[in-house]
């Protein structure tokens, strides 16, 4: 493995090797260069108790290698996604024998709490798949959407991507090729625990998820180079609020990917489904983004097999509205 480690001053540098240098702290480095764990998993994993599994977590974390996030109650730690401190602890972790006897149970053990995770995600996404089918036969296959997603960014590899709604973590999972780093953000604990098991059953370390409001969303979370915002906006009575919003985490020169229905009469939805909006029409979505600060810069409908009432999907690609100069 090649890394570029940047250069510290001696007292930058001492700190965080006495962080690091213990061998329950190194465990720890090494369980979270897998994907984000709680507090609970992590004790269950290391078989320590909780104040001092958050001990060594304190440590770490002043010192720049990981990072946490709070969800409520709980709180979720992984590993720090920028900084010398990141740079260490991935170079570090690199360094670890695979079969080395502590780290080969450590991994046994993270495998068996995925597992329960996974488990507890199957039974929730049981109860409402009945109704996730019956949305799915209405409107065009996701692969279909997902393909040309994947066409809009082709040839890119970004630095940053952050899915608003992120649900099942779908998105996350088939953009993986596409970020170094992503962050998928839900209001909906059950929906996380589904995405965080599709991430860790794809084998997929550089994605994070988080419980937030993407109504009310924080600007620290970006910049990033990518929003997606899939089949998210017909949950809004003002989605062009909610774009205006999601445009603070966009940094100079990024782009937005909007996924929804297009204006459609199956007021079911509303009614049965939660959705505000009955689907949003191109004029709308213009004018939105130019409320936003940014501009369409295409369009791509799927319509439904059976335009009987069918739904057509579409892909709305939009990037920052370009300023137009003096003319002599």
């Amino acid at each position: 493995m090649s890394l570029y480690l940047a250069e510290l001053d001696v007292a930058d540098l001492v700190g965080v090797l006495k962080a690091a240098g213990e061998s329950t702290r190194l465990r720890l480095l090494a369980l979270l260069a897998d994907g984000d764990h709680s507090v609970k998993d992590l004790t269950e994993i290391l078989d320590q108790s909780q104040p001092r599994v958050s001990r060594h977590l304190k440590l770490l974390a002043d010192a720049g290698l990981i990072q946490r996030h709070a969800e409520g109650a709980w709180a979720y730690y992984g590993l720090a996604p920028h900084g010398h401190g990141a740079e260490l602890a991935r170079w570090l972790v690199a360094r670890i024998d695979p079969s080395d006897p502590a780290r080969e149970r450590d991994r046994n053990r993270q495998a068996a709490a995925i597992a329960a995770q996974q488990a507890i995600a199957a039974a929730y996404f049981a109860k409402v798949a009945e109704s996730w089918d019956l949305l799915k036969t209405l409107h065009v296959p996701e692969d279909a959407v997902e393909h040309a997603i994947l066409e809009t960014l082709a040839g890119r590899v970004v630095d940053l991507l952050v899915d608003l709604g992120t649900g099942t973590g779908r998105m996350l999972e088939v953009l993986a090729p596409v970020y170094k780093r992503a962050i998928g953000i839900d209001s909906s604990r059950e929906m996380l625990a589904v995405a965080r098991s599709r991430l860790a059953a794809s084998g997929i370390s550089h994605a994070q998820v988080r419980l937030g409001d993407i109504g009310g969303l924080d600007p620290a979370i970006g910049p990033a180079d990518v929003l997606v915002i899939h089949q998210v906006l017909h949950y809004f009575d003002d989605p062009g609020r909610m774009l205006a919003q999601a445009r603070r985490l966009l940094k100079s020169g990024g782009e937005v990917l909007i996924v929804d229905f297009a204006p459609h009469n199956l007021e079911f939805l509303r009614t049965d489904h939660a959705h505000r909006r009955l689907g949003l029409s191109r004029e709308q979505v213009t004018g939105w983004a130019e409320a936003a600060s940014l501009e369409v810069r295409s369009v791509r409908e799927f319509p439904a097999k059976n335009m009987d009432g069918g739904l057509t999907v579409c892909l709305w690609h939009l990037g920052e509205r370009q300023k137009i100069g003096k003319t002599e």
